[in-house]
């Protein structure tokens, strides 16, 4: 995709590596790269956030960019409108609230919010010894707004698979709201997409 040789490739992957922004798994003949640290992925999706657009050359990439662009993964959380949406509903809605502290990089969780995520099935446990964010925000790319990480982030994205309000296509980010997933976040949110 970056249409780069092989080689160049190798070489930017070890200088990245020696840098300390990726880790490397090496299995066999193949080795996996993967970003070092929660706080790499967050600088670059800042990064993100200020970069240009990347210029469009086929139809095929205007149609990938606009998928990413509606609904996709950000790891291992909802982004795009699907995601700053939810986040906003969930804001609106007084689920969450911002913290008084305007450095903060982390949503609260209201009361009324605990009782609602409990009764759309989501409950919130963290492993004993995490270090996790419960409810980060997390700056979009494509929205230049926040969507939600951490704990909650990752909890409601697998929640809205099991209710199959939400389909990933196979070996993309790119997300697929079902007729259901639409009918649904309106119903419970007020999400129009």
């Amino acid at each position: 995709m970056a249409g780069v040789s092989p080689q160049t490739a190798s070489n930017h992957l070890a200088k990245l590596v020696a840098g300390g922004l990726l880790q490397v798994e090496q299995q066999g003949r193949h080795r996996y790269y993967r970003l070092a640290s929660q706080e790499i992925a967050d600088l670059i999706e800042k990064m993100a956030s200020i970069a240009p657009p990347a210029q469009i050359r086929s139809l095929k990439q205007s149609s990938q960019l606009q998928q990413l662009s509606h609904a996709r993964t950000c790891y291992d959380h909802l982004a795009g409108k699907l995601g700053t949406s939810l986040c906003e509903a969930l804001l609106e809605s007084g689920y969450l609230v911002e913290p008084n502290e305007p450095q903060s990089k982390d949503y609260l969780i209201t009361e009324k919010g605990s009782q609602w995520l409990s009764s759309f099935g989501i409950k919130l446990q963290s492993k004993p010894g995490s270090r996790r964010a419960i409810a980060r925000k997390c700056l979009d790319w494509s929205e230049r707004r926040h969507h939600l990480s951490g704990l909650l982030g990752e909890q409601l994205f697998h929640r809205l698979l099991e209710l199959n309000w939400i389909r990933q296509k196979p070996g993309s980010r790119s997300i697929e709201v079902t007729e259901a997933g639409k009918s649904g976040l309106y119903e419970v949110l007020e999400i129009s997409l």
